[in-house]
């Protein structure tokens, strides 16, 4: 019977050889030219190799061989990040297609559904269960597929993806081994260690980047997780677990799609309109930008965490009024974290910006004159020019 001892033990072995094989992915990346190149969605200036992914895989791969009993299920998904990887790692030196690649992601779900990870019942407060079995696989290869595209959009700056992945793994872990999912459990903290092992090598400046086959890697292994160690259990609020604790990459990819279909250009066209590109704009340094990241998602881990320990229902449907104001309070919390996040970082210190380079021109400048320039170059998105005009101004005292 897996336990807490087995997870920790495969979370020191995914890091350890995922931060062992990271150099040799480095060399295999210089050596067959898979080198990143300066894109419209990465803050970074090209010039570091790509295929990181292999050194994930690797040491996700060897933790699952020596820790987990190899199951239908376990089989499913070495087949399935086996594909993704392949097709990433052509992807990160030649790249594909986006049908190309969303075939290649479509195929690595499929595998994983066939051994095993699948859904075909939630339960759902206040509504009881609800079944699906002719269309638990289908829909359950959706939302591995969603899961890797969200992982992978997100990724666009050192150590964003593979830190938000850790924090999300180490706490659906948690979440697993409370709802008696150990496999579940396993997977979610060999997954962190992998991801872990990978930004010793990735964090700010980084000396490789995960490219493709990581990003769609880790985001085929949490969605697996997700399905084995919360969602398949049935347990209330067992859906809800990984929309909380995935909520920043999901909120990230829902904005950015959502306005380019607003501006009727391609889902899966490169921008600069994420969130770290955002923080960007305004002035944030690359580490500030990535450890305001980390502490969003643990945050929204914690809320996700206490759900399941703080106990506020008989899981009957019969609150305990105390513990229940106790987690809308939290939950209150949450939602202002996320609200300085998203509007004061990014519209009040970009209006204090704005205005000491106003200020500069016209000491004289007004509020009033200030908050329209501040509205006109948020519609223009001219946040670099004031970041070069401000720094200017400082040095010039």
């Amino acid at each position: 019977m897996l336990d807490e001892l087995d997870a920790l033990t495969a979370f020191a072995i995914a890091l350890i050889a995922t931060a062992a094989l990271t150099p040799l992915t480095m060399r295999v990346a210089h050596a067959t030219g898979a080198i990143d190149r300066a894109r419209g969605r990465g803050l970074a200036p090209g010039g570091t190799p790509l295929l990181g992914g292999l050194a994930i895989f690797g040491g996700a791969t060897i933790a699952m061989l020596v820790v987990l009993p190899v199951s239908d299920e376990i089989r499913g998904i070495l087949a399935a990040a086996a594909v993704i990887t392949v097709v990433g790692a052509i992807d990160d030196r030649f790249d594909l297609h986006p049908l190309l690649k969303l075939a290649g992601q479509i195929a690595a779900a499929v595998l994983a559904v066939r051994g095993g990870v699948t859904v075909d019942n939630v339960t759902l407060p206040f509504a009881g269960r609800l079944d699906f079995p002719n269309a638990g696989g289908p829909l359950t290869a959706a939302g591995l597929v969603v899961i890797m595209n969200v992982v992978n959009l997100s990724d666009g700056i050192d150590g964003l993806a593979s830190g938000v992945c850790a924090i999300s793994a180490a706490a659906l872990a948690v979440i697993a081994f409370d709802l008696g999912s150990n496999e579940g459990g396993v997977l979610a903290a060999l997954t962190a260690g992998a991801a872990l092992g990978f930004l010793i090598h990735n964090f700010h400046p980084a000396s490789v980047y995960m490219g493709d086959c990581g990003s769609n890697l880790l985001g085929l292994l949490l969605g697996c997780v997700a399905v084995l160690g919360s969602v398949k259990t049935n347990a209330v609020l067992a859906l809800i677990f990984p929309l909380i604790v995935l909520a920043l990459p999901f909120l990230d990819t829902t904005f950015v799609v959502l306005k380019r279909m607003k501006y009727r250009r391609p889902v899966y066209a490169a921008d600069q309109e994420h969130f770290h590109h955002r923080l960007d704009r305004i002035g944030f340094s690359a580490r500030r930008t990535v450890l305001y990241l980390y502490a969003w998602t643990l945050s929204l881990a914690g809320l996700a965490i206490a759900l399941r320990f703080v106990p506020y229902s008989d899981n009957g449907g019969t609150l305990h009024l105390g513990w229940a104001a106790v987690m809308a309070g939290l939950g209150l919390l949450e939602l202002v974290a996320s609200a300085y996040l998203v509007y004061v970082l990014e519209i009040l210190k970009f209006k204090r910006l704005d205005a000491a380079r106003l200020r500069r021109t016209k000491p004289a400048a007004t509020e009033e004159e200030i908050d329209a320039d501040v509205a006109a170059r948020l519609k223009t998105g001219e946040f670099e020019a004031v970041r070069r005009e401000t720094e200017e101004f400082e040095r010039l005292g």
